[in-house]
């Protein structure tokens, strides 16, 4: 084969250049039939070139004509690729897909509940009539599911048969890399524009790690949904697209790597800013969630990002779930020894529940949620009460041994251990108080909160068991009597016969100065009780009434029993009003004002006559 300068060309490259040029030349006379009015068809070739866009392929090198002839063919060829890439793109809008079943996770959550939803049933109607419209219409959005993954048509078929025919004859040419490079150059602007509608940010672990937990607490969130979308829809999809166009021409996954690897990897950057983070109690349940969003995908992204080109995606994606894993363990032990090192010293008004025993029960009750993951996750029991003594400053430990941990998981015993110090500090916060009586009403409030917590959340209930609540209703129900004895005691004192009888004998007569003097100590006793302990308070209406009952069982017999044995010897005298002051209906209103936490009414204005 000649130049057309004349000057020979040597038989070697005669002969590819000869091949070449029937190979372009059947590609351009199946491209002048098959493409209707394509952008480059009819005219003279070498304009359709100098007016392709700029930047889209360097000018040839002087060659021979022959070879220039065939330059000028190929890149008509990378330009029909980019233009059927470009402009027959199907439109479909990615925030109307993202809330779609299968992108949910398998578990439930509090707060951010998901239903898992089969490939089968619950498609809405939206979503069945996209899928019968897929075949019918060029720019309707098809689907395609297998298992979780939600895949759409990228491109119409008859764009991705023109495609292929171009990546083949482009690739058999040796031109291949050049079509590797639109190809991933036009898809990963597609992919970064899908990223930019869900909110997906270009932020550097830095930058993640300096905002403000509330914000991150939000970005979290976003996070989680835009991953189900990027790996489920997104880079699946993309997955498709590219096997239907150059599977089986080329041996590698250059295409798909092009496309959409930088993305992946600047999507999973922010996982991996969280999994290295500081660890603090407050993270914890949004650590757990992403967490269980990436394991919730793992087989997803190990189909889409199976070759060895994308391996490197894999190891990363397991990389930050095992330290997801171990910020989750240490966060958790952050949190215990929070508990243990909470220094308030200040008594909360009236002894109601503290917030602390709030804060902790809320907390581990959330946790329960997590149990499943949480079960695999914490893979050892927390220290011996023991270790208790070395962090405490002169506390006194709680009276109550931990349960054996016989058939018990790590993460059970975890939950116990932190209720175990959070009854110790409480124990030493409860030392402040001045008034023993209060002291003992403080702890059976937080003991009896902790208690209902556990009976009020299936879930925690389910992990700690029966035995350690049991333990604790005996030991607030113990503590509720201390109370009782440290107060009621005194006034039930009043009521005593000793002392009132001259001679000492409970035949002699009675002392009537000593009975005034009994009636208004008793009056004097129970009027401070009514003052003080209104203001107290017991949040629990339950527990309240308890209490309540419990003190007019003791304290209505007996004063009644006192009235009928020595009320005609006051109410012979002068000014009975002045020492019986009250009536039993009296006591029994005035003592539902106790634990209310507010002051009382004046006791003069409850009397019944």
């Amino acid at each position: 084969m000649d130049g057309s300068d004349g000057a020979a060309v040597p038989p070697p490259l005669a002969a590819e250049l000869e091949g070449a040029e029937d190979l372009i030349l059947h590609c351009d006379s199946t491209f002048s039939r098959s493409c209707n009015q394509m952008v480059f068809d009819g005219g003279d070739r070498t304009d359709a070139v100098s007016n392709s866009p700029a930047g889209a392929r360097s000018s040839p090198k002087k060659l021979p004509a022959p070879v220039s002839n065939i330059q000028i063919e190929i890149l008509r060829l990378e330009d029909e690729f980019r233009h059927i890439l470009v402009s027959r793109a199907s439109n479909f809008e990615i925030n109307s897909l993202v809330d779609l079943g299968s992108l949910s996770l398998n578990r439930s959550r509090s707060g951010d509940r998901m239903q898992e939803l089969s490939d089968a049933d619950g498609e809405d109607e939206s979503f069945q009539r996209q899928r019968s419209e897929g075949s019918s219409s060029n720019h309707a959005t098809s689907y395609r599911s297998t298992s979780s993954i939600r895949e759409i048509d990228l491109l119409p078929p008859d764009a991705v048969n023109k495609l292929r025919n171009i990546a083949d004859r482009l690739i058999a040419a040796g031109y291949d890399r050049e079509c590797f490079q639109v190809y991933g150059g036009v898809r990963k602007s597609v992919v970064e524009l899908c990223f930019n509608h869900l909110g997906i940010e270009k932020l550097s672990i830095c930058d993640v790690q300096r905002l403000e937990w509330d914000t991150l607490e939000s970005k979290i969130r976003r996070w989680i949904r835009a991953a189900r979308a990027c790996f489920r829809i997104i880079f699946a999809s993309e997955r498709r697209l590219c096997d239907r166009i150059f599977d089986g021409l080329s041996g590698d996954d250059t295409p798909f790597v092009e496309s959409v690897k930088g993305a992946a990897i600047q999507l999973l950057s922010f996982a991996e800013a969280i999994s290295i983070g500081r660890r603090s109690p407050e993270k914890l349940f949004k650590v757990l969630d992403l967490h269980d969003a990436l394991t919730d995908l793992l087989p997803d992204i190990a189909i889409i990002f199976q070759s060895r080109a994308l391996e490197s995606i894999n190891t990363q994606v397991v990389e930050i779930i095992a330290r997801l894993a171990e910020s989750v363990r240490g966060i958790l032990s952050e949190f215990e020894s929070a508990i243990l090192r909470e220094p308030s010293k200040i008594p909360v008004r009236g002894g109601t529940i503290h917030p602390l025993s709030r804060y902790v029960m809320n907390y581990i009750s959330l946790i329960s949620d997590y149990k499943q993951t949480l079960t695999q996750l914490i893979n050892s029991r927390p220290p011996a009460a023991n270790l208790l003594l070395g962090n405490n400053s002169g506390g006194v430990l709680p009276d109550m041994e931990l349960p054996e941990p016989v058939n018990q998981s790590p993460f059970a015993s975890h939950l116990i251990w932190i209720i175990y110090i959070l009854q110790f500090n409480i124990e030493n916060k409860a030392q402040v108080y001045k008034d023993a009586s209060l002291t003992h009403l403080f702890l059976t409030n937080n003991l009896h909160y902790i208690v209902q917590k556990i009976k009020g959340s299936t879930e925690l209930n389910e992990v700690i068991g029966d035995e350690y609540p049991r333990k604790l209703t005996a030991k607030f129900r113990q503590l509720a009597t201390s109370y009782e004895r440290t107060t009621w005691m005194k006034v039930l004192y009043c009521l005593r016969d000793e002392g009132l009888h001259v001679g000492g004998s409970l035949s002699s007569s009675v002392s009537k100065s000593s009975l005034r003097e009994r009636f208004k100590a008793f009056n004097a006793a129970f009027e401070e009780v009514h003052r003080t302990q209104s203001i107290w308070s017991v949040p629990d209406s339950q527990l309240r009434e308890e209490l309540r009952i419990s003190i007019l069982e003791k304290l209505l017999p007996a004063y009644r029993s006192f009235l009928g044995r020595f009320r005609h010897h006051i109410e012979s005298g002068r000014h009975p009003e002045m020492y019986i002051k009250y009536s039993t209906d009296d006591l029994e209103i005035a003592l539902a004002d106790l634990f209310e936490g507010c002051p009382p009414p004046l006791l003069g204005r409850r009397k019944s006559h």
